[in-house]
């Protein structure tokens, strides 16, 4: 595991009513602070990336559709530097990806129709506090599933 990401599997509840997925609560290991929730849609087989931030950890669910995440590590002082980190998550292998600040990340859409990731960020966005780069600046094959 990179070191600053975690993995926690999320609990959900249901009955034929329907059901609570549930995501990140204030008493929740790695909880840090509340900043903003917010939600992104991906379309089929689009990758949105590469994204990295200052301050900021982001906490990420996928709630609807089936998501690739993937984290690179080129900070300096890391003793997981050049490492590439990828999960599948979902509905069905529903989990919280924590990725903290200053590692780079993506993600897909796996499937033929809209996904949704939920982000409950540690600070409220601030346009001046991330960065980007285009996806062939890290040496990653996007086309390939490589979990």
């Amino acid at each position: 595991m990179i070191d600053g990401v975690m993995q926690t599997p999320l609990k959900q509840v249901g009955d034929e009513r329907g059901k609570i997925m549930h995501m990140m609560r204030a008493t929740d290991t790695g909880f840090e602070r509340f900043g903003e929730v917010y939600f992104s849609w991906i379309n089929p087989h689009i990758v949105k990336g590469w994204h990295r931030h200052s301050v900021v950890t982001v906490n990420l669910a996928v709630p609807v559709g089936k998501v690739k995440i993937v984290v690179f590590d080129d900070r300096e002082d890391s003793k997981t530097k050049g490492q590439i980190q990828e999960f599948i998550v979902g509905p069905q292998n529903y989990n919280l990806i924590s990725i903290a600040a200053g590692l780079w990340y993506g993600f897909s859409c796996l499937m033929d129709v809209p996904s949704m990731i939920a982000n409950c960020a540690t600070d409220p966005h601030d346009p001046d506090e991330s960065e980007h780069c285009d996806l062939a600046d890290i040496n990653y094959d996007w086309s390939v599933d490589n979990v």
